[in-house]
């Protein structure tokens, strides 16, 4: 690839994602993935700190969080808000052209325990942005972390639904189906 192409951040994680199925995580190194990309070892780092990053799309998933809350209708309730939310994930971050990416991904954390406990810990830090969203709403804190907490789990079920091979739904309608879920096995006395 020639270095004026463009979009350098997915050409990265494209190819540290090749490079990990190929050659394992730990051994490859962030020179051999800029390469593979056509770019240099500073571009890189330009892009991701360090190359267990590369796999976890900076703060954009967060921000997508955040702003689908926020942009909620004022009458929405916690849930139904956190549901906009995931509802703005599947328009514009898990689509269909990501889907074989994502389950690629998702193979290369599943063989790895740093990138796994990166993945929790992503996972945590994208739950407490929910919490902060809800609480910009007046949600009151407890709320706020249930609701977060349950459009978390709903996420992680409508997520591994939706990189399923065999699934050929939208990421935002196995979302809603999820949260629907969810919500029914809390209603369970």
């Amino acid at each position: 690839m020639a270095r004026w192409q463009p979009d350098a951040p997915g050409r990265l994680a494209a190819a540290a994602l090749d490079l990990f199925e190929e050659q394992g995580y730990e051994n490859t190194t962030v020179i051999e993935i800029a390469e593979h990309a056509g770019l240099t070892k500073s571009t890189f780092f330009r892009y991701f700190p360090d190359k267990r990053e590369v796999l976890f799309g900076g703060g954009t998933v967060a921000g997508l969080l955040v702003e689908g809350i926020a942009s909620a209708p004022p009458e929405s309730g916690p849930l139904d808000a956190v549901a906009e939310a995931l509802d703005a994930l599947g328009r514009t971050f898990f689509t269909a052209d990501r889907r074989e990416f994502s389950g690629r991904r998702q193979a290369v954390l599943n063989a790895n325990t740093e990138l796994r406990e990166r993945e929790a810990l992503k996972r945590i830090e994208l739950t407490a942005s929910m919490i902060e969203a809800l609480n910009r709403r007046g949600v009151p804190s407890l709320t706020a972390r249930v609701a977060a907490q349950l459009g978390s789990l709903a996420w992680e079920i409508a997520y591994d639904q939706w990189i399923g091979t065999d699934n050929s739904e939208g990421f935002g309608p196995l979302a809603r189906q999820a949260l629907a879920d969810v919500r029914a096995a809390a209603a369970v006395h």
